[in-house]
């Protein structure tokens, strides 16, 4: 089926055009002045259309995410989280293993769209990205990306900004 069928199209009118987000930024060396990757990711949902109810930059720490990520679920408008940072392989690199323990669904066609776009620009390297987005079971969506700015800039403008609406519709039903 080609993107310009009907059918995605029909599925897509039926999610909301403006959705309420929250951007958590993991880094250890990193201030919020320096925060390329977070402040793009807010910059360009708001062009989209979309509310940022709240931005976090705290250190590669998995209790402490664990802790903001359960905080922000129990705020009744957040419809969106998304991080950025922390999906390596390396031992400081938990946001995978703190999201997952929200995820009621999966949603692994985003980790390997993004590893597929990312082999492309990057090659083998690729592999080693742990990127990630599931549904709580709410149908709220978590999103683990990466914290290069070119690797956030791939996933939102090939994955997230075109779907946002498309899979909170989806999650909805």
């Amino acid at each position: 089926m080609s993107p310009d069928s009907p059918v995605p199209h029909q599925h897509k009118a039926y999610g909301p055009t403006s959705v309420r987000c929250a951007i958590i930024t993991l880094s250890d060396s990193r201030t919020r002045a320096e925060d390329a990757s977070g402040h793009w990711i807010q910059e360009e949902l708001i062009r989209a259309g979309h509310e940022v109810l709240g931005y976090e930059l705290i250190p590669d720490d998995p209790v402490r995410l664990r802790a903001l990520v359960a905080a922000a679920l129990d705020d009744p408008r957040l419809e969106v989280i998304l991080t950025t940072g922390g999906t390596g392989i390396s031992s400081r690199d938990g946001t995978v293993e703190v999201l997952e323990g929200f995820v009621h669904k999966r949603l692994d066609g985003f980790g390997e769209l993004f590893r597929l776009l990312s082999y492309q620009e990057i090659g083998s390297a690729a592999m080693l990205s742990r990127a990630m987005a599931g549904l709580d079971f709410r149908g709220r969506l978590l999103v683990a990306l990466p914290g290069s700015p070119h690797a956030v800039r791939l996933a939102m403008e090939k994955l997230i900004l075109p779907e946002l609406g498309h899979i909170l519709g989806q999650a909805r039903r």
